[in-house]
């Protein structure tokens, strides 16, 4: 993995220049400020074990697993960074400091790997040093402080070393563009240990209250003429204040909006009398994220024909859940679902009969995904692991039938069009079952109705 030289501090166009006088006098004066001695990440106890259970599966290959790099938003404006799910799993880091830095697993004989991160520490300050008050993208004036060697060592129990002590990484397998290692650290992830099991449900508790913010900020969306927009910003404001920020882009969808699976734009004006599919999830600073999705009536009460396919979507979770458990092949609790909704359909008279695949014109996707540190975790994992494999204790992931009754779909009865209803939960294989992480929310129409009552009241 090669990577650019160090270089002079990034600047741009209007920066002003430093002369000689500011350069010396900006070299001295400044007091030591190291960070506490008590620095160590509590994950770092784990870590060290999800290393060794990957360097088991690659005796003597050197592996190596980047954080990533910054990525250009707009001219001299980064996107802010999050590190990579994998990088993070394995070393603890989740800062958005961590752009550009590497964990080497280094073949060390008998004893499988050794780790080394290769990381940018702490701006230098002193003489001939410019990049701690001039670097705009890592300088520390601009940016943040950074941890030295020693400190990062000391976070993380692992050796470090710096970005720049070669011009190029050994060559190995890199996680990034090997197929093969990037599956390996997905199915290692796929079961979880009882800390992220924690974070995931801090990550859904946030979540649930970022919900309960929206419902009390309904009166002011509805008078805004971009009131999906207005619902985004309420629910990313809880996940700025309790956490990352939202593990991907808030689904707000109004109307016929909801039947578009990731309407993200979120440009819609809110009419009280649509439903409000509203898909979001906090992610937590340790970077695993809820994924939850409830549908509202925007009036606070459900339509006689919205609560037909409100419970129409209800009784095929039900079935999903009840076909969560260790042993179960993964696609059981989505075929559980899909029988619902096809026998449904077919009463409604909408399909001639409940066999077949053909409800799938209403349904359009899988009923649910593995959770963690990405919303759609463990994606690299081989087929025979996840998609055919079986649940395992330990494994946490969502439930989340929906119909999307399209606008524009004559074989609908007009009533029924430009319905959309998804109805998502957070839940944990457990050692007879499944737990519900994400219960905290209402989910029956009835529930439904008067939490939104008594929230808006308020």
């Amino acid at each position: 993995m090669s990577r650019p030289p160090a270089s002079a501090p990034r600047t741009v166009s209007h920066d002003l220049p430093v002369g000689p006088e500011l350069e010396k006098f900006m070299a001295g004066g400044w007091a030591a400020t190291p960070l506490p001695g008590d620095i160590r990440l509590p994950v770092a106890a784990l870590t060290a074990g999800r290393r060794a259970k990957l360097s088991a599966r690659f005796p003597g290959e050197r592996l190596i697993v980047p954080a990533g790099e910054l990525k250009v938003r707009s001219n001299d404006c980064d996107y802010r960074f999050r590190p990579h799910s994998a990088y993070a799993w394995l070393t603890g880091l989740t800062g958005e400091e961590q752009a550009g830095h590497v964990l080497v697993l280094e073949p060390d004989g008998p004893h499988g790997h050794e780790a080394v991160l290769h990381i940018r520490p702490r701006s230098p300050r002193g003489a001939g040093s410019a990049e701690f008050y001039r670097d705009r993208r890592y300088g520390e004036f601009w940016v943040g402080r950074r941890p030295d060697l020693a400190e990062a060592e000391r976070m993380t129990g692992i050796r470090c070393v710096h970005l720049d002590a070669q011009d190029r990484l050994p060559q190995g397998r890199d996680a990034a563009t090997d197929a093969e290692l990037a599956a390996a650290i997905s199915e290692l992830r796929l079961v979880k240990d009882a800390w992220e099991v924690e974070q995931l449900q801090l990550a859904v508790d946030h979540t649930s209250a970022g919900f309960e913010d929206v419902v009390r900020a309904l009166p002011r969306a509805l008078a805004h003429p971009r009131g999906e927009r207005w619902i985004e910003g309420v629910f990313a404001l809880r996940a700025r204040a309790e956490g990352n920020g939202t593990g991907y882009e808030t689904i707000a969808a109004s109307g016929a909006h909801a039947c578009v699976l990731h309407w993200i734009r979120n440009d819609g004006r809110l009419n009280p009398g649509d439903l409000l599919l509203l898909d979001a999830g906090v992610e937590t600073d340790t970077l695993y994220t809820a994924d939850i999705t409830r549908t509202l009536p925007l009036s606070g009460r459900f339509s006689p024909v919205q609560r037909r396919v409100y419970e129409l979507v209800l009784a095929a979770q039900e079935a999903g859940i009840a076909a969560l458990k260790p042993g179960a092949s993964f696609r059981d609790f989505h075929r559980a679902g899909m029988r619902v909704i096809a026998e449904g359909l077919a009463e409604w008279g909408v399909l001639k009969s409940a066999e077949g695949d053909l409800h799938r014109r209403y349904t359009l996707c899988s009923s649910g995904h593995m959770l963690g540190l990405d919303v759609h975790d463990c994606a690299r994992a081989r087929a025979e692991t996840y998609l055919d494999g079986v649940l395992e204790e330990g494994q946490v992931l969502t439930v989340e039938p929906g119909l999307y009754l399209q606008p524009d779909d004559e074989t609908l009865p007009a009533e029924l069009r430009g319905i959309g209803v998804r109805i998502e939960d957070d839940l944990v294989i457990t050692a007879d079952g499944a737990r519900l992480l994400s219960g905290a929310l209402p989910r029956t129409p009835d529930a439904i109705e008067a939490w939104m009552g008594e929230l808006t009241e308020r």
